[in-house]
């Protein structure tokens, strides 16, 4: 079993603790069969929420797929998330989610909906965020001052 993270890289334009919310936000991957190489032509999703008993009999945030070339079980489990920060994140790459993964191993990511932030000066929440188009901007209203998480890029790396 490994540990994979997910590291992003934005300019954060006075936002803060940008972070996936919630158990039931969906990280959107394309995932590859560590048996033959196969990688998944449509986005998987996983979400935290989503649980499966185990062998150990112990309940644990899954995900659970069958490789289609060889029928054998491949599982992605026990995430965990981190936030980016402005001062200390902006325009670096951090990690903000790893995956223990068997048998698969995530090749590509997708930011949809569902992400979080704060207004750097005014802790303004912001919800509901869209990286889709790996641009979003708002206003703050507190501050008069706009806001906004730019060129978003990612990578994956081995913990």
């Amino acid at each position: 079993m490994q540990r994979i993270g997910l590291q992003l890289r934005a300019t954060l334009e006075n936002i803060t603790r940008l972070r996936a919310e919630g158990e039931d936000f969906r990280w959107y991957l394309k995932l590859k069969c560590g048996n033959c190489g196969e990688v998944s032509e449509k986005w998987q999703y996983l979400r935290l929420m989503v649980c499966f008993p185990v062998v150990t009999c112990i309940r644990t945030k899954m995900r659970k797929q069958t490789c289609l070339l060889h029928a054998r079980d491949i599982t992605i489990r026990d995430v965990t998330t981190y936030t980016l920060d402005e001062a200390e994140d902006s325009e670096k790459f951090k990690t903000i989610v790893e995956f223990e993964c068997r048998g698969l191993e995530p090749v590509d990511f997708q930011p949809q909906a569902g992400f979080a932030a704060e207004g750097a000066e005014s802790g303004t929440p912001f919800n509901d965020i869209n990286l889709l188009e790996k641009d979003w901007n708002d206003y703050d209203e507190k501050t008069k001052e706009s806001v906004g998480i730019y060129e978003v890029t990612h990578k994956f790396v081995k913990c």
